[in-house]
């Protein structure tokens, strides 16, 4: 259609055949660039693109009202042929500078809500490592998590770098990531809101993180124990998954008695290792030659450290599951 037009406008408007081929190539070249806007185009959010037009058009507004003030001055010019020249590169500045501001100010009128009712500590800004976990999308199906959550485009660029690497492994984490968060905009009550904010200043994504969460008073989700340490330290509230997997584990106290199913040898000699459904390592004192078979152990002793939980307990007796 574009390319139809442009020589329908070129014959109609010039007698050299050449020119109407060159309107045929213009309007092919016009629309390319139209396919190209609408590639982009459908990466950004709506927001932006309303954001975008509004700045527009008041960008406009702006110029017209500053060609306004002009006419007086274009009056007393003698030359009078660059007025039309000076309106144009009004109209063309001041609707960029519009297109701009509008699609990039949005974003931060959306973090600061549109009324009273939204509080800036309600975002939570999601880090690479807890979208690749998976573990958050499963959080968020249970109803425990709801609102609006924070993927900032250098994480999503980020993710996006993963799943074209070389490297197999890395390019399913990837891939699963990018899926992570497909599956959580289908979930009710969960809105990924990806947002254009950057800092070309700052290198590496963990401190932009903590950069735009100083920047909107938000939240981090993450499992990265680095990040979780550094935004601390910087007085950045984070919200760690590791943790809240930590403390829904079960509670146990010394003297209990639990069976479980010694599966490899532990580090000391005659130590058994076993585990219970969630994760949790259980070391066995004694149990090293019942591999395989269910003992019933005491827990002796319980301790937390930054990868986990891990129960001590000594064997009590062997259950009637034994090995053939």
């Amino acid at each position: 259609m574009c390319s139809l037009s442009g020589y329908f406008i070129a014959y109609h408007s010039f007698y050299d055949w050449w020119k109407w081929v060159v309107g045929v190539v213009f309007g092919a070249l016009i629309s390319m660039m139209v396919i190209q806007i609408e590639k982009v185009a459908r990466r950004v959010s709506l927001r932006v693109i309303l954001g975008g037009v509004v700045g527009m058009l008041i960008g406009l507004l702006i110029a017209f009202l500053l060609a306004y003030g002009l006419n007086f001055v274009s009056n007393i010019m003698e030359n009078r042929q660059v007025v039309p020249w000076i309106y144009t590169l009004l109209t063309g500045a001041m609707g960029y500078m519009g297109i701009v501001l509008g699609s990039q100010k949005v974003e931060e009128i959306s973090m600061f809500g549109w009324g009273p009712a939204k509080e800036l500590s309600d975002y939570r800004i999601l880090d690479t490592s807890v979208i690749i976990d998976g573990r958050i999308a499963d959080i968020a199906d249970t109803g425990f998590l709801e609102g609006n959550l924070i993927v900032p485009r250098f994480v999503l660029d980020e993710l996006q770098y993963i799943a074209d690497s070389a490297d197999s492994l890395k390019r399913a984490r990837g891939r699963r990531g990018l899926d992570i968060l497909n599956r959580m905009q289908r979930s009710s009550g969960i809105f990924i809101d990806v947002v254009d904010h950057d800092f070309p200043k700052i290198k590496g994504v963990d401190s932009k993180l903590v950069a735009l969460a100083k920047k909107t008073n938000g939240k981090i989700m993450t499992n990265d124990f680095n990040l979780n340490k550094v935004a601390e330290l910087q007085g950045i509230k984070i919200l760690n998954v590791n943790d809240l997997s930590n403390a829904l584990k079960p509670v146990v106290l010394p003297g209990e008695l639990m069976t479980v199913k010694i599966i490899k040898d532990g580090k000391e000699p005659g130590q058994g290792v076993a585990y219970l459904e969630d994760g949790t390592m259980i070391i066995v004192d004694n149990a090293q030659r019942y591999m395989g078979e269910n003992v019933e152990a005491m827990v002796t002793s319980v301790l937390q450290t930054t990868a986990g939980r891990m129960i001590f307990s000594e064997m009590k007796s062997v259950g009637n599951d034994k090995k053939s």
